[in-house]
């Protein structure tokens, strides 16, 4: 009995060893492709820079935040903005479909996982780059970190979690649509009223009536000021939760909708 069960289990972990491979594989493909084309980085990083300069030096004398600096108040919603208008999952799969690289995909002998799976955390590792920019031109304008170390990383690995969710949403797009501009535009419109209708860059509080409802309830708003209360200080329980909530619906609805578009296609 003990001497089947070491070559059943190998056997069974196999398959994982296998699949793992292929998405680093593909995972490192979707970088290479970003180390290749460089002025995309760019462009994902010097949106949200730009931001920066012309909320700080522009428009935060014009807005007051609550209880701290404003940029201590913006930096938090530049950080998820930069996550979620630099992901490039649906563009990126919108072009393998129409460059046919994912009929060479399909006939090669890897886990089908392995395709979305290294999209998805390629833009990963794109957010965490992008981010640590960001963060360093924050701190030139007089951003701070004023909660502790450990409070931060928090900070950024739910950040991260809730970009790597929203890929997959991403992928939906991208696989649905099919044109690399047209996924760029699909990817793009969806994020854009969150965004400006959430807490990230004024507070909720001087919007207009009808707004605030949906401002409050709205993810933007409950992941920004998830991150706000641990970067600067506050209560961050009744935030977090709802943040993680929000973080698995994500992947619960989305991962399974982008699998089964990918066999559709």
């Amino acid at each position: 009995m003990t001497a089947t069960a070491g070559p059943i289990a190998v056997s069974a972990a196999r398959p994982l060893v296998n699949s793992a491979r292929d998405i680093a594989i593909v995972t490192r493909r979707n970088l290479w492709r970003i180390a290749r084309t460089p002025q995309l980085l760019a462009f994902t990083t010097i949106q949200p820079v730009l931001f920066v300069l012309l909320f700080v030096y522009v428009f935060g004398g014009a807005i007051r935040a609550p209880g701290m600096s404003y940029v201590d108040y913006l930096l938090p919603g530049i950080f998820v903005q930069t996550v979620l208008f630099g992901g490039t999952t649906a563009v990126a799969l919108a072009t393998d479909l129409a460059s046919g690289m994912d009929d060479r995909f399909r006939s090669l002998p890897m886990a089908r996982s392995a395709v979305l799976a290294g999209r998805t955390l390629a833009d990963v590792s794109r957010n965490i780059i992008t981010l640590t920019i960001v963060a360093a031109v924050g701190t030139l304008t007089g951003f701070r970190f004023h909660n502790g170390a450990l409070a931060a990383l928090a900070a950024v690995l739910l950040i991260l979690a809730f970009g790597y969710a929203f890929s997959w949403f991403s992928a939906v797009l991208g696989l649905t649509v099919k044109d690399p501009q047209t996924a760029q535009l699909a990817g793009f419109l969806p994020i854009f009223p969150f965004i400006f209708a959430s807490s990230a860059f004024v507070p909720i509080a001087s919007m207009p009536g009808w707004m605030q409802a949906f401002a409050k309830a709205q993810p933007v708003t409950v992941l920004v000021n998830t991150v706000r209360a641990l970067t600067q200080g506050g209560p961050v329980y009744h935030w977090l939760w709802q943040t993680a909530a929000w973080t698995v619906g994500f992947l619960a609805v989305f991962v399974p909708l982008a699998i089964s578009r990918y066999h559709k296609v």
